[in-house]
């Protein structure tokens, strides 16, 4: 059985952070349920092709200098975790935020995004 930890690491790496369509579907049938939710604050979106399609237009728009790294510690318990994150060139992030997953049976069934605000 995956971890919430090794979950919370796929999905910032495996799935947003990776460029490359086919390894990216891969990981998407490997780490999320089939009927998963997304929310960001863009919206709510259903099920793993529409989980895709927000990490493809992510990556699409952003440079290609620009990654993913963990923003501080990985918080998790047996069904739900959470991750900080930064993101753009590698030691100047332009945005950061936290990730928080639910868990079930080896998959992530839910995920919503935070940004950190910036007026903070």
């Amino acid at each position: 059985m995956t971890s919430v930890s090794e979950l919370l690491a796929a999905n910032l790496q495996d799935v947003f952070g990776n460029r490359d369509p086919l390894t990216r579907r891969a990981a998407i049938e490997r780490v999320y349920s089939e009927d998963v939710v997304f929310t960001d604050p863009e919206g709510t979106v259903h099920g793993r092709a529409a989980l895709e399609d927000k990490a493809a237009a992510l990556l699409a728009e952003a440079p290609s200098d620009f990654v993913f790294v963990d923003d501080g510690a990985r918080y998790a318990a047996d069904d739900v975790g959470a991750l900080g994150w930064a993101f753009g060139p590698a030691g100047a992030p332009v945005a950061r935020g936290i990730d928080v997953i639910t868990v079930a049976n080896g998959t992530i069934t839910s995920l919503r995004t935070f940004f950190i605000d910036p007026t903070m």
